[in-house]
């Protein structure tokens, strides 16, 4: 390729990627102020929705303009999301995944979990102890060379770095 053409695709590449950085970035500073005086932690839902199931995922959320701590679990062959009051920690309500797109990426986390030696709430510890100041705010299994790990994601303020952990 030519240095021209290359000097010209360079910004034409960075129009496209700076939105999603942005919508990122705005998702994080919204997620930190709906967290400030929060003091539920991603571990204390993930303990609440066992009565619920296995926990398979589990993140902090806004939904409808709230925060929210929604867990996915599952329990024989049904998949079911948790959401844990913000406040208490306590499961305010529990339903059957239905939406397509919802139950596929549960079942791909039941894949990954039932080759889990480790639970979801062990990684997070982890994570979060290796991770001083830092606080989890979701955790999802997945296939890693070989390997199934928790991809834990981890905010400080408006910062926020992704580690990973493994479960088996």
């Amino acid at each position: 390729m030519s240095r021209y053409r290359l000097m010209l695709l360079i910004p034409v590449v960075g129009l496209f990627t700076m939105p999603l950085t942005l919508v990122h970035a705005d998702e994080t500073a919204e997620l930190a102020q709906a967290l400030k005086d929060i003091r539920v932690t991603l571990q204390d839902g993930l303990k609440a929705s066992e009565r619920e199931g296995k926990p398979i995922s589990a993140k902090f959320e806004i939904e409808h303009d709230a925060l929210q701590l929604s867990i996915y679990t599952v329990k024989g062959n049904d998949f079911v999301e948790a959401v844990a009051d913000p406040k208490t920690g306590a499961i305010a309500k529990s339903e059957k995944i239905t939406d397509a797109d919802d139950l596929k990426a549960a079942a791909v986390q039941k894949a990954s979990m039932a080759k889990a030696t480790v639970p979801l709430l062990a990684a997070t510890d982890k994570a979060v102890k290796a991770n001083a100041g830092f606080r989890a705010v979701s955790v999802y299994p997945k296939a890693e060379a070989g390997h199934v790990v928790a991809e834990v994601t981890l905010l400080q303020g408006t910062t926020s770095k992704k580690v990973t952990e493994k479960l088996d």
